[in-house]
């Protein structure tokens, strides 16, 4: 890396700390008590975002740091088949949007990435969860942006480029997660000898 990228990284999550850290434990708490109660997390992206949305599922689905029960969480770009489908049959902007509203549940969350937050998908599906009653959170890069408009809470990393805003985002789904598995009271298992 070179010391231009590596320092934009450390000044951009030094002017985020306080407030991504602390929303993200917000967002974390709240999470455990939807996913807890057996609700939902759907999360969309594209390109790098959709790989940000599909590693927050995997650690939901799997486990973070301590094994825990699985929890209900759907990366919206990973079912290819409903995504191509969707996207010949109504375009492009639909692609997550109708799965928002397939799968959403009221009271559900969908957390919406994407580095512009100007993505017309991903802002089609944070319009949807609210017609389903879900709540809609944003990662994206700098505001004012559409994304970060249309949903609930947002968190707009500012960052001269989309490398180091993803860079950031990565950082928030791991505070995310800690902050779920703290919430629900997951600790460490016991080696039995």
């Amino acid at each position: 890396m070179s010391r231009e990228h590596l320092a934009a990284l450390r000044s951009a999550l030094a002017a985020m700390e306080d407030i991504a850290g602390a929303r993200a434990v917000l967002w974390g708490r709240h999470l455990a008590g939807v996913l807890g109660a057996g609700g939902r997390l759907l999360a969309c992206g594209n390109g790098g975002s959709a790989a940000e949305a599909q590693h927050l599922t995997g650690e939901l689905v799997g486990r973070f740091l301590h094994d825990r029960r699985p929890l209900s969480a759907i990366a919206l770009h990973a079912d290819t088949s409903a995504l191509t489908a969707i996207t010949n049959d109504y375009g492009g902007h639909e692609s997550f949007a109708r799965q928002v509203f397939a799968h959403g549940r009221p009271g559900d969350v969908l957390i919406a990435l994407s580095t512009s937050g100007a993505s017309r998908n991903v802002v089609s599906a944070a319009k949807a969860a609210h017609e389903v009653g879900m709540i809609a959170w944003a990662l994206t890069g700098p505001a004012p942006n559409t994304l970060a408009a249309v949903c609930d809470d947002a968190i707009a990393v500012e960052a001269p480029n989309a490398a180091t805003v993803q860079e950031i985002h990565l950082a928030i789904v791991h505070a995310i997660c800690l902050a779920i598995d703290e919430a629900l009271g997951v600790t460490p298992l016991k080696l039995q000898l």
